[in-house]
């Protein structure tokens, strides 16, 4: 995607270091967090430096092949499996990130150099399969339709594209007028600072909405449809997501609303056979407890927006159950969310 002028992947690997866009200074501030070694690599998963599906996924792979790098001198089959045991702790629900650190792992006990190999091949089938869902979920949009959203899976979710904006950019490329109805996505509002400012960059009509609007603007007749994106998909065709998007499908479902989900094939998780195996992330309290933003000047705070001494729960996912599901968007095709679908999907 394009910004000021420039070209730019959402994370990318050069020589030992991996540089990536620092998500949580948007959309107030733009800039490349530089990340030097596996370690600084995982606390940049851990701390949503990056975040979205693919995006943790191609991180983890350049923070394994780091580790190929970094344990060159040591015993580097055991300095490997200590690092990649670390990758895999730092986000437990995205399935993109085992998927990748395993691909990544196994071509550097090979080899060491093919690590890297690996790695960037991983980030451009991100590429080419995000893309890939844009074209196929076009097929879907009609012009005119309105389009809820829910959380950030665009381009800085993924390398580049992202799988529930790919859709929409797609649209828009093509001349079909579409208005995209934004989900705040709290607690840490991936939707109002991430997916309003993809949308305003990329010049597409759009406006910001509270989570529990959804529902109330489905009853108006304002939606056309729901696209969202995954972090796993299990063998049954259950789908876990940001928090809050099982409240959309059940209300979709109520207004007869198509509810889709866009993912790759590497967001599916074929060893798990349902969502009710999917774990969970549970994030601190303090994104709830806490907000963050700029003042007039600039300068950046962090404020308490909540009752002083009120404790807080903050899961970071809820798991929407196949039958609320319309169909699942992914770079193969447009399938059905059941085990038949998802099992000739990775026989061909």
């Amino acid at each position: 995607m394009h910004f000021n002028g420039k070209n730019y992947r959402t994370v990318w690997m050069e020589k030992s270091s991996v540089f990536m866009i620092e998500q949580n200074l948007l959309p107030f501030d733009f800039r490349i967090y530089e990340s030097a070694n596996f370690r600084q690599t995982c606390h940049a998963i851990k701390t949503m430096i990056v975040r979205g599906a693919g995006a943790i996924g191609v991180t983890a792979g350049y923070a394994m092949a780091q580790a190929f790098v970094e344990g060159s001198n040591t015993d580097i089959l055991k300095y490997a499996a200590d690092a990649k045991k670390e990758i895999e702790e730092t986000r437990p629900t995205a399935r993109n990130l085992f998927y990748a650190v395993a691909r990544v792992y196994n071509a550097g006990i090979n080899n060491p150099p093919d690590a890297i190999v690996e790695a960037e091949k991983l980030a451009q089938e991100d590429v080419d399969a995000s893309k890939r869902i844009g074209e196929l979920g076009n097929e879907l949009i009609i012009d005119g339709f309105g389009i809820e959203t829910h959380c950030n899976a665009g381009w800085l979710a993924f390398t580049d594209y992202g799988t529930a904006l790919s859709p929409v950019y797609r649209a828009a490329a093509t001349g079909k007028k579409i208005f995209v109805y934004v989900d705040e996505t709290r607690p840490r509002s991936q939707g109002a600072r991430l997916t309003a400012w993809e949308l305003k960059n990329e010049n597409i009509p759009h406006v910001i909405i509270p989570d529990n609007a959804g529902a109330y603007l489905m009853s108006l007749g304002k939606i056309d449809m729901v696209i969202v994106g995954a972090d796993r998909i299990a063998a049954n065709g259950d789908v876990a997501n940001k928090i809050g998007t099982l409240e959309k499908a059940i209300a979709a479902r109520e207004y007869k609303i198509p509810f889709y989900v866009a993912a790759p094939t590497s967001t599916f998780d074929p060893d798990c056979i349902s969502g009710k195996q999917i774990p969970i992330e549970e994030r601190s309290p303090e994104e709830i407890l806490y907000q963050t933003g700029p003042d007039q000047e600039g300068n950046m705070h962090r404020i308490l927006v909540c009752s002083p001494d009120s404790p807080a729960m903050n899961p970071a996912f809820d798991v929407t159950p196949a039958k609320l599901i319309t169909k699942i968007i992914t770079e193969k095709g447009i399938i059905n969310p059941d085990k038949n679908d998802i099992k000739k999907l990775f026989s061909t």
